[in-house]
């Protein structure tokens, strides 16, 4: 799954992505990496901007949480978008539109190898 964040307090954005075995795992995934990315947001902006020629650091910070540096800069067309608060949990309600995207995608390469 792959998560571009925008830090209005910077201006700056964060790619990142994780894999995930199942539907249920990428969505409790999904949760814990946007807590994660609330709660360090000063620290991921001064080492990914600040000190960005020390990139390795953000890199092995977010790899400790399951996480890698996304590094392309095109994001797809069909995607889900979530605004939270900075600091504040995200509310479950707040998933559901993304749930059922994620669902729908996942759901679709099933239907197109089951009709052949």
């Amino acid at each position: 799954m792959r998560i571009r964040v925008h830090y209005p307090r910077h201006a700056w954005s964060l790619g990142v992505f994780f894999l995930a075995s199942s539907f249920d795992r990428a969505m409790k995934k999904l949760e814990q990496s946007l807590d994660f990315l609330q709660r360090h947001e000063e620290k991921l902006w001064f080492w990914g901007v600040d000190r960005a020629e020390d990139m390795g650091f953000s890199a092995e910070f977010l790899r400790e949480v399951g996480m890698k540096l996304d590094k392309r800069t095109e994001f797809p067309r069909k995607s889900a978008t979530l605004t939270v608060a900075p600091e504040r949990t995200v509310p479950a309600f707040a998933l559901g539109p993304m749930r059922r995207g994620l669902a729908e995608s996942v759901e679709s390469p099933r239907t197109a190898n089951a009709a052949d």
